[in-house]
């Protein structure tokens, strides 16, 4: 007598199966970024975190230490050592606030870096053209997860920052709705 077969199990239910593909491809667009990321920092001479600093202090304007860490989600102390190395590269500046002058604030250096920027107009406008093929709806659906994946991802940088040697994150809790 042979041992029954375990049952199998049912198919994903499209929704899952939509789930989990779109995890996959998260997964793999993550990737690529980061390589693509990488390879643009090294061709000018940076470490990707610092060319993300950078982005931040471009798209936000001018922040301090305490700011700068809770946009990027680093810790204070890796805040400063990165403001030190584009400071060194004349990158950034740090300047007082002219409405308090005990707080010292971070300002890119717009001349210096607009010197390698010309290839970022060639991958927005790829970007745009892949956006061209959406309707008005769907891109408010991308630009939807778009924010909240971009809030879920900072949240976690943050607490896996705060907590090295923590085997568990509890941010992925946040905003289940």
């Amino acid at each position: 007598m042979s041992t029954p077969r375990p049952a199998k199990k049912s198919a994903l239910s499209r929704r899952q199966q939509l789930i989990e593909d779109i995890l996959m491809a998260g997964r793999e667009g993550s990737a690529a970024t980061i390589m693509f990321h990488t390879a643009m920092a090294q061709r000018a001479g940076l470490t990707p975190t610092d060319a993300k600093t950078l982005d931040t202090l471009l798209r936000t304007g001018p922040l301090t230490a305490g700011e700068l860490a809770g946009c990027t989600g680093l810790a204070t102390a890796s805040v400063t050592s990165l403001i030190d190395r584009l400071e060194q590269k004349g990158l950034v500046r740090r300047g007082h606030d002219a409405r308090d002058r005990r707080r010292v604030i971070v300002k890119p250096v717009h001349e210096r870096i607009t010197e390698g920027a010309s290839i970022w107009g060639s991958v927005r406008s790829a970007y745009a053209d892949l956006l061209r093929h959406y309707t008005a709806e769907q891109l408010e659906i991308i630009l939807d997860f778009m924010r909240r994946s971009g809030e879920r991802t900072r949240a976690l940088t943050s607490e896996l920052s705060a907590n090295p040697k923590s085997n568990t994150l509890k941010s992925w809790r946040q905003g289940r709705d």
